[in-house]
């Protein structure tokens, strides 16, 4: 799949599952760091902007559960979504650090106002805003607030497929989808800790903005490259 002129802004949606996936071992990928700064710096030098969005990962399971077993109940969706958006924080502070000589020093988390300083740096690291949603709305509100017209959400998946890939050996990928058809895939109402492309609020604002999604592999990063430069790529479109 090739897109049609790709802009020099761009917003990279990096979910927790590239850079701190969750498992028996979790821990940060400090090799995919390395390689994602060589990547970013590599763009930056062609004259690229990005908006950087970051996930919770495994640190915002890690509290989920802690809590969970700490209150001797089940949490509240609000205490859920908060333990998780704090993760993003986070994990933004670390990509912030890492590019703390080109990026805008300030990480942007309140979306109800247009930071209109951020513009003029060539990147800026986002995390997550309040509870309802998940860091993919945040991704669109950006996308809608400085009027860019594409989110590349970095996940660990080559593409949307009709089923989870990782739990049906049939599962057949998709190349490019509509609004409407994600929806019925994931349903219209968010839950913490919710697995899914491209959550559901996120995808009710993306459609009524006009927004397109690319969602790929964040691991491959030629194939990201691919996508920026207008070349063949895969992944999904969603739009």
């Amino acid at each position: 799949m090739i897109l049609s002129k790709p802009k020099n802004t761009f917003v990279l949606s990096v979910g927790g599952s590239v850079f701190a996936p969750n498992g028996k071992d979790s821990k940060i990928d400090i090799p995919y760091l390395h390689n994602f700064e060589k990547f970013i710096r590599e763009q930056i030098a062609k004259n690229r902007r990005f908006f950087i969005v970051c996930g919770g990962g495994f640190t915002a399971r890690q509290y989920r559960d802690a809590a969970k077993q700490a209150a001797g109940r089940d949490l509240t969706d609000e205490d859920l979504d908060w333990l998780g958006i704090h993760a993003t924080r986070l994990n933004a502070h670390l990509f912030r650090t890492i590019f703390r000589d080109v990026a805008y020093p300030w990480i942007l988390k309140h979306f109800d106002m247009v930071d209109k300083n951020a513009v003029n740096y060539p990147l800026v690291i986002c995390g997550g805003w309040k509870p309802g949603w998940s860091t993919d709305y945040c991704s669109a509100l950006i996308a809608n607030d400085y009027h860019l017209d594409l989110v590349i959400n970095l996940s660990n998946i080559d593409q949307v497929y009709d089923k989870d890939p990782h739990r049906f050996t049939d599962a057949k990928p998709i190349d490019k989808m509509g609004w409407d058809e994600l929806t019925e895939l994931v349903g219209k109402d968010w839950r913490p800790g919710m697995n899914s492309p491209f959550d559901p609020i996120a995808s009710k604002l993306a459609k009524s903005i006009g927004l397109k999604v690319v969602v790929c592999n964040g691991h491959d990063l030629d194939n990201v490259a691919s996508i920026l430069d207008g070349n063949k790529f895969t992944g999904t479109v969603i739009e």
